[in-house]
């Protein structure tokens, strides 16, 4: 994956794209839709204002590294970085589908079957990010892409550690989404990434089945009360073991026994029947976890 730095001038450095409206926005950056001119691969190109980014730039490099060293088919490939003396692009995979998060929102909750799907997919990809040393620290439906084959992509490694002395080595930093994150992280306390991560996967898989946040508050501090309490509530027609299993997940707000084992229970429990041949062929080959 060639990383080109090019003199600023007529975007020439782009000229091996074609590049057409926006589709996405945010922070410091913004995505347009793009086209390779040899092989008429669509592709999203991010770009990045250097002086805009400012102390977010830090994110950036580590956002680059992380993708250029991961390989998964539920993760977006990065494809190529150009670097100006003032911008920076990401040429990406792109995903016509949009975001997990819009996708729920206008099917208002998922079936069990598409739930199946979608978080195995998720679960896949989180045990490959962890067996390559890293914590993502900012799941949730916003950083998962649909591509053409409704098949999701996580995206977004601008908050990712890798720590120098493996996952076990406690972090600090408190990032990522509130109501994302897992209790020991708003708390102010040194955490374990992949158990940061894992917490964040079961406040995900309730959003999947139930439509809307387990913990969730206009009040950053009521927020953090609830999340700490483990103040959640449940939807009526959930199945019992559904509510049997979110509640052991998000009822558990010590980090100690939340571990890479809760990725094999959450995965082997969620769900009442085995996948079917049809969803085994959108699903994913696994590569740490051979429950899935």
């Amino acid at each position: 994956m060639p990383v080109e730095k090019t003199a600023d001038g007529e975007a020439a450095e782009l000229h091996k794209y074609e590049v057409y409206e926006t589709i996405g926005s945010g922070g410091f950056a913004k995505v347009k839709l793009g086209r390779h001119t040899l092989t008429g691969e669509k592709v999203a190109i991010k770009i990045m204002n250097k002086k805009d980014l400012g102390d977010d730039l830090p994110r950036v490099k580590v956002e680059i590294e992380a993708m250029k060293s991961l390989s998964h088919q539920h993760i977006c490939r990065l494809y190529h970085v150009i670097e100006t003396s003032t911008q920076i692009f990401l040429v990406l995979e792109y995903c016509p589908g949009g975001e997990l998060f819009d996708y729920i929102i206008a099917k208002d909750r998922l079936s069990e079957q598409e739930t199946r799907v979608f978080f195995r997919q998720i679960v896949s990809a989180m045990a490959y990010v962890h067996s390559q040393g890293y914590a993502h620290r900012d799941l949730k439906p916003e950083n998962l892409l649909i591509d053409e084959d409704h098949n999701l992509k996580l995206i977004d490694f601008g908050l990712c550690a890798k720590p120098k002395g493996g996952l076990g080595y406690e972090l600090m930093t408190c990032c990522g989404s509130p109501a994302y994150a897992a209790p020991e992280l708003i708390q102010g306390k040194t955490y374990i990434g992949s158990e940061a991560d894992v917490w964040s996967m079961g406040v995900l898989l309730f959003a999947l089945l139930c439509g809307y946040l387990p913990f969730d508050d206009d009040n950053c501090m009521l927020l953090y009360r609830k999340i700490t309490v483990s103040n959640v509530l449940f939807l009526l027609d959930l199945k019992d073991f559904q509510s049997n299993l979110l509640q052991d997940h998000l009822t558990r707000p010590k980090p100690r026994g939340r571990s890479e084992q809760d990725q094999h229970k959450i995965n082997r429990k969620t769900f009442s029947r085995p996948l079917l041949q049809s969803e085994q062929a959108s699903c994913c080959k696994p590569l740490l976890m051979a429950s899935i």
